[in-house]
Protein backbone atom coordinates (compact mmCIF):
# COMPACT_ATOMS: atom_id res chain seq x y z
CA UNK A 1 0.00 0.00 0.00
CA UNK A 2 1.63 3.05 -0.44
CA UNK A 3 1.82 5.97 1.13
CA UNK A 4 0.60 9.77 0.39
CA UNK A 5 2.93 12.91 -0.15
CA UNK A 6 1.20 16.05 0.07
CA UNK A 7 3.21 19.31 0.60
CA UNK A 8 2.15 22.30 2.69
CA UNK A 9 3.26 25.84 3.11
CA UNK A 10 3.47 26.46 7.14
CA UNK A 11 0.59 28.58 6.97
CA UNK A 12 -1.35 25.40 5.81
CA UNK A 13 -0.16 22.66 7.68
CA UNK A 14 -2.07 19.43 6.99
CA UNK A 15 -3.91 18.89 10.63
CA UNK A 16 -2.76 15.47 10.42
CA UNK A 17 1.24 16.44 9.47
CA UNK A 18 0.72 18.53 12.77
CA UNK A 19 -0.58 16.60 14.69
CA UNK A 20 2.38 14.09 14.04
CA UNK A 21 4.61 16.97 14.67
CA UNK A 22 3.08 17.15 18.47
CA UNK A 23 2.70 13.61 19.25
CA UNK A 24 6.60 13.18 17.73
CA UNK A 25 7.61 15.72 20.42
CA UNK A 26 5.94 14.36 23.40
CA UNK A 27 7.15 10.53 22.22
CA UNK A 28 10.58 11.79 22.21
CA UNK A 29 10.58 13.13 25.56
CA UNK A 30 9.57 9.65 26.78
CA UNK A 31 12.31 7.93 24.82
CA UNK A 32 15.38 9.58 24.25
CA UNK A 33 16.78 6.39 22.99
CA UNK A 34 15.93 3.20 20.99
CA UNK A 35 13.45 1.13 23.04
CA UNK A 36 10.19 -0.18 23.78
CA UNK A 37 7.76 1.52 26.42
CA UNK A 38 4.74 -0.19 28.45
CA UNK A 39 2.72 2.52 29.87
CA UNK A 40 0.08 3.14 32.33
CA UNK A 41 -2.90 3.08 29.57
CA UNK A 42 -3.86 -0.93 29.24
CA UNK A 43 -2.38 -2.34 26.28
CA UNK A 44 -0.46 1.10 24.85
CA UNK A 45 3.72 0.72 23.79
CA UNK A 46 5.01 3.07 22.22
CA UNK A 47 8.69 2.51 20.41
CA UNK A 48 11.42 4.45 19.12
CA UNK A 49 14.05 2.96 16.52
CA UNK A 50 16.89 4.90 15.41
CA UNK A 51 18.20 2.82 12.85
CA UNK A 52 16.88 2.01 9.40
CA UNK A 53 17.19 -2.17 9.05
CA UNK A 54 16.82 -4.22 6.59
CA UNK A 55 14.55 -7.61 6.41
CA UNK A 56 14.18 -9.37 9.65
CA UNK A 57 11.73 -11.70 10.75
CA UNK A 58 9.45 -11.26 13.38
CA UNK A 59 6.12 -12.23 14.68
CA UNK A 60 3.35 -9.30 15.35
CA UNK A 61 0.79 -9.79 17.52
CA UNK A 62 -2.83 -8.53 17.17
CA UNK A 63 -2.58 -4.44 17.18
CA UNK A 64 -3.13 -1.31 16.06
CA UNK A 65 0.20 0.36 15.14
CA UNK A 66 0.17 3.66 14.62
CA UNK A 67 3.57 6.22 13.41
CA UNK A 68 4.18 9.86 14.01
CA UNK A 69 7.64 9.52 11.91
CA UNK A 70 9.55 7.33 10.03
CA UNK A 71 8.31 4.32 8.00
CA UNK A 72 8.75 0.27 7.92
CA UNK A 73 7.27 -2.46 5.45
CA UNK A 74 6.23 -6.01 6.39
CA UNK A 75 6.60 -8.31 4.37
CA UNK A 76 3.80 -11.33 4.38
CA UNK A 77 4.15 -13.63 0.73
CA UNK A 78 4.20 -11.96 -2.17
CA UNK A 79 1.96 -9.21 -0.15
CA UNK A 80 4.01 -5.88 1.04
CA UNK A 81 2.31 -3.47 3.28
CA UNK A 82 3.84 0.02 4.53
CA UNK A 83 2.81 1.66 7.25
CA UNK A 84 4.53 5.62 8.42
CA UNK A 85 2.76 8.75 9.62
CA UNK A 86 -0.70 9.05 6.71
CA UNK A 87 -1.10 4.61 6.48
CA UNK A 88 -1.82 2.69 9.61
CA UNK A 89 -2.05 -1.37 10.24
CA UNK A 90 -3.78 -3.80 11.85
CA UNK A 91 -3.46 -7.08 12.78
CA UNK A 92 -6.74 -8.51 14.52
CA UNK A 93 -3.81 -12.37 14.55
CA UNK A 94 -0.41 -12.98 15.19
CA UNK A 95 1.40 -13.43 12.15
CA UNK A 96 4.80 -14.28 11.74
CA UNK A 97 6.33 -12.56 8.96
CA UNK A 98 9.38 -9.89 7.98
CA UNK A 99 9.94 -6.21 8.60
CA UNK A 100 12.35 -3.49 7.03
CA UNK A 101 12.34 0.33 8.52
CA UNK A 102 13.59 3.70 7.13
CA UNK A 103 14.95 6.23 9.14
CA UNK A 104 15.92 9.51 8.25
CA UNK A 105 19.24 11.05 9.74
CA UNK A 106 18.75 12.42 13.21
CA UNK A 107 14.95 11.41 12.89
CA UNK A 108 14.06 8.62 14.82
CA UNK A 109 10.95 6.62 14.34
CA UNK A 110 8.30 6.70 16.68
CA UNK A 111 5.06 5.52 16.83
CA UNK A 112 2.52 3.56 19.40
CA UNK A 113 0.68 -0.16 19.29
CA UNK A 114 -2.54 -0.63 20.64
CA UNK A 115 -3.36 -4.36 21.85
CA UNK A 116 -6.47 -5.39 20.26
CA UNK A 117 -8.77 -7.82 22.22
CA UNK A 118 -11.49 -9.87 20.32
CA UNK A 119 -13.84 -9.08 23.46
CA UNK A 120 -13.32 -5.24 23.02
CA UNK A 121 -14.16 -5.74 19.51
CA UNK A 122 -17.68 -7.55 20.07
CA UNK A 123 -18.44 -4.68 22.83
CA UNK A 124 -18.05 -1.78 20.77
CA UNK A 125 -19.36 -3.81 17.61
CA UNK A 126 -22.46 -4.04 19.63
CA UNK A 127 -22.98 -0.59 20.44
CA UNK A 128 -23.09 0.26 16.80
CA UNK A 129 -25.01 -0.33 13.78
CA UNK A 130 -21.85 0.34 10.99
CA UNK A 131 -20.61 -3.46 10.93
CA UNK A 132 -19.48 -4.59 7.28
CA UNK A 133 -18.57 -7.80 8.12
CA UNK A 134 -21.08 -10.33 6.58
CA UNK A 135 -18.98 -13.17 7.92
CA UNK A 136 -18.85 -15.00 4.57
CA UNK A 137 -15.76 -14.00 3.54
CA UNK A 138 -12.36 -15.11 4.97
CA UNK A 139 -10.43 -11.82 5.29
CA UNK A 140 -6.78 -11.86 6.24
CA UNK A 141 -4.85 -11.53 9.11
CA UNK A 142 -3.39 -8.19 8.61
CA UNK A 143 -4.36 -4.85 6.59
CA UNK A 144 -3.30 -1.67 6.29
CA UNK A 145 -5.66 1.84 6.13
CA UNK A 146 -5.24 5.45 5.63
CA UNK A 147 -4.76 7.74 8.48
CA UNK A 148 -7.95 9.73 9.01
CA UNK A 149 -7.91 13.36 10.75
CA UNK A 150 -10.41 11.66 13.26
CA UNK A 151 -8.02 8.92 13.92
CA UNK A 152 -5.19 11.46 14.37
CA UNK A 153 -6.66 13.48 16.25
CA UNK A 154 -7.89 10.84 19.08
CA UNK A 155 -4.11 9.90 18.83
CA UNK A 156 -2.42 13.10 20.03
CA UNK A 157 -5.29 13.34 23.11
CA UNK A 158 -4.27 9.59 23.93
CA UNK A 159 -0.45 10.57 23.61
CA UNK A 160 -0.74 14.22 25.65
CA UNK A 161 -2.28 11.99 28.57
CA UNK A 162 0.83 10.57 29.28
CA UNK A 163 1.96 13.79 30.43
CA UNK A 164 -0.44 12.75 33.64
CA UNK A 165 -0.70 10.46 35.78
CA UNK A 166 -4.17 11.07 36.34
CA UNK A 167 -4.99 11.48 32.40
CA UNK A 168 -3.89 8.89 31.65
CA UNK A 169 -5.68 6.19 33.75
CA UNK A 170 -8.69 8.41 33.74
CA UNK A 171 -9.42 9.51 30.34
CA UNK A 172 -6.38 6.74 28.45
CA UNK A 173 -8.63 3.77 27.99
CA UNK A 174 -11.66 5.98 26.68
CA UNK A 175 -9.37 7.17 24.08
CA UNK A 176 -7.64 3.99 22.83
CA UNK A 177 -11.43 2.70 22.55
CA UNK A 178 -12.23 5.98 20.32
CA UNK A 179 -9.70 4.60 18.44
CA UNK A 180 -10.28 1.33 18.30
CA UNK A 181 -13.86 2.49 17.11
CA UNK A 182 -12.59 4.58 14.75
CA UNK A 183 -10.38 1.35 13.37
CA UNK A 184 -13.58 -0.88 13.15
CA UNK A 185 -15.65 1.88 11.43
CA UNK A 186 -13.13 2.28 9.22
CA UNK A 187 -11.20 1.54 5.90
CA UNK A 188 -11.20 -1.86 5.90
CA UNK A 189 -12.59 -2.55 9.31
CA UNK A 190 -14.52 -5.57 8.52
CA UNK A 191 -10.79 -7.83 8.69
CA UNK A 192 -10.87 -6.60 12.65
CA UNK A 193 -14.79 -6.93 13.07
CA UNK A 194 -14.30 -10.60 11.84
CA UNK A 195 -12.57 -11.20 15.25
CA UNK A 196 -16.37 -10.58 16.83
CA UNK A 197 -18.57 -13.41 15.04
CA UNK A 198 -17.65 -16.09 17.38
CA UNK A 199 -19.50 -18.61 15.17
CA UNK A 200 -17.51 -17.76 12.03
CA UNK A 201 -14.12 -19.47 10.67
CA UNK A 202 -11.72 -16.25 11.14
CA UNK A 203 -12.56 -16.32 14.70
CA UNK A 204 -12.38 -20.22 15.32
CA UNK A 205 -8.73 -19.62 13.32
CA UNK A 206 -7.90 -16.68 15.68
CA UNK A 207 -8.55 -19.03 18.47
CA UNK A 208 -6.16 -21.70 17.25
CA UNK A 209 -3.69 -19.20 16.67
CA UNK A 210 -3.77 -18.27 20.52
CA UNK A 211 -3.53 -21.39 21.26
CA UNK A 212 -0.68 -22.43 19.62
CA UNK A 213 1.32 -19.08 20.65
CA UNK A 214 0.52 -20.94 24.53
CA UNK A 215 1.20 -24.61 23.68
CA UNK A 216 3.64 -23.69 20.64
CA UNK A 217 6.36 -26.40 23.28
CA UNK A 218 4.35 -29.51 23.08
CA UNK A 219 2.94 -31.42 20.00
CA UNK A 220 0.32 -30.01 18.51
CA UNK A 221 -1.11 -32.31 15.80
CA UNK A 222 -3.08 -30.68 12.99
CA UNK A 223 -5.78 -33.25 12.22
CA UNK A 224 -6.82 -32.36 16.33
CA UNK A 225 -6.76 -28.57 15.39
CA UNK A 226 -8.75 -28.52 13.06
CA UNK A 227 -11.45 -30.94 15.01
CA UNK A 228 -11.20 -27.73 17.42
CA UNK A 229 -12.09 -25.52 14.71
CA UNK A 230 -15.15 -27.92 13.85
CA UNK A 231 -13.40 -28.34 10.35
CA UNK A 232 -12.01 -30.74 8.20
CA UNK A 233 -8.63 -30.58 7.96
CA UNK A 234 -8.32 -30.18 4.09
CA UNK A 235 -11.30 -27.11 5.07
CA UNK A 236 -8.92 -25.94 8.02
CA UNK A 237 -5.34 -25.76 5.81
CA UNK A 238 -7.37 -23.63 3.34
CA UNK A 239 -8.89 -21.14 5.80
CA UNK A 240 -5.56 -20.82 8.05
CA UNK A 241 -3.68 -20.36 5.06
CA UNK A 242 -6.06 -17.46 4.16
CA UNK A 243 -5.62 -15.53 7.26
CA UNK A 244 -1.78 -16.31 7.65
CA UNK A 245 -0.57 -16.90 3.92
CA UNK A 246 0.79 -19.92 6.06
CA UNK A 247 0.22 -23.90 6.85
CA UNK A 248 -0.77 -24.97 9.94
CA UNK A 249 3.04 -26.68 10.08
CA UNK A 250 5.25 -23.90 8.30
CA UNK A 251 3.07 -21.19 11.20
CA UNK A 252 3.66 -23.54 13.92
CA UNK A 253 7.74 -24.15 12.81
CA UNK A 254 8.48 -20.23 12.76
CA UNK A 255 6.66 -19.90 16.10
CA UNK A 256 8.87 -22.43 17.83
CA UNK A 257 12.16 -21.01 16.26
CA UNK A 258 11.35 -17.26 17.18
CA UNK A 259 10.86 -18.45 20.64
CA UNK A 260 13.56 -20.39 20.23
CA UNK A 261 15.96 -17.49 19.44
CA UNK A 262 14.29 -14.95 21.80
CA UNK A 263 15.41 -17.75 24.87
CA UNK A 264 18.84 -17.80 23.44
CA UNK A 265 19.01 -13.75 22.97
CA UNK A 266 17.69 -12.74 25.87
CA UNK A 267 18.58 -15.52 28.78
CA UNK A 268 21.66 -16.78 27.11
CA UNK A 269 20.22 -20.09 26.72
CA UNK A 270 22.30 -22.72 24.60
CA UNK A 271 20.63 -23.98 21.52
CA UNK A 272 20.10 -27.54 22.51
CA UNK A 273 18.42 -26.44 25.57
CA UNK A 274 16.22 -23.86 23.85
CA UNK A 275 15.73 -26.29 21.30
CA UNK A 276 14.28 -28.83 23.76
CA UNK A 277 12.17 -26.01 25.55
CA UNK A 278 10.57 -25.28 22.72
CA UNK A 279 8.96 -28.66 20.99
CA UNK A 280 11.97 -29.77 19.12
CA UNK A 281 13.08 -33.69 19.35
CA UNK A 282 16.40 -33.24 16.99
CA UNK A 283 19.06 -31.01 17.66
CA UNK A 284 20.19 -31.51 14.28
CA UNK A 285 16.93 -30.50 13.04
CA UNK A 286 16.42 -27.84 14.53
CA UNK A 287 19.74 -26.05 13.47
CA UNK A 288 18.88 -27.01 10.04
CA UNK A 289 15.94 -25.04 10.09
CA UNK A 290 16.79 -21.95 12.53
CA UNK A 291 19.78 -21.67 9.47
CA UNK A 292 17.31 -21.78 6.69
CA UNK A 293 15.00 -19.09 8.49
CA UNK A 294 17.58 -17.01 10.07
CA UNK A 295 20.43 -17.38 7.73
CA UNK A 296 22.79 -18.04 10.62
CA UNK A 297 23.42 -21.18 12.77
CA UNK A 298 22.30 -20.94 15.94
CA UNK A 299 25.46 -20.71 18.36
CA UNK A 300 26.88 -18.40 15.37
CA UNK A 301 23.60 -16.08 15.53
CA UNK A 302 23.80 -15.61 19.12
CA UNK A 303 27.37 -14.97 19.16
CA UNK A 304 26.65 -12.06 16.82
CA UNK A 305 23.73 -10.77 18.57
CA UNK A 306 25.88 -10.43 21.87
CA UNK A 307 28.38 -8.98 20.54
CA UNK A 308 26.49 -6.02 18.99
CA UNK A 309 24.67 -5.42 22.11
CA UNK A 310 28.26 -5.42 23.78
CA UNK A 311 29.24 -2.63 21.27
Amino acid sequence: MNSREVWYSNEEMDPIQKNNEEISKILTGFLPKEKNLETQVPGLTLFRIDHSFVRVPLTYHPRIILMSQGKKRVFIGEDTYSYDPTQYLVLSVPIPLECDAVADVNKPILGFGIDVDPAEVAEILLLTEESKYTGENLPKGIYGASVTEEISNASLRLIQTLNSKSDSLVLGKSIVREIIYRVLTGENGEALQALAHRNRKFFQISQILSRIHKEYDQNLDIGELAIACGMSVSTFHVCFKAVTNSSPLQYIKIVRLQKARSLMMTEGTNAITAAERVGYESPSQFSREYKRYFGLPPAKDQTQQLLAVEN
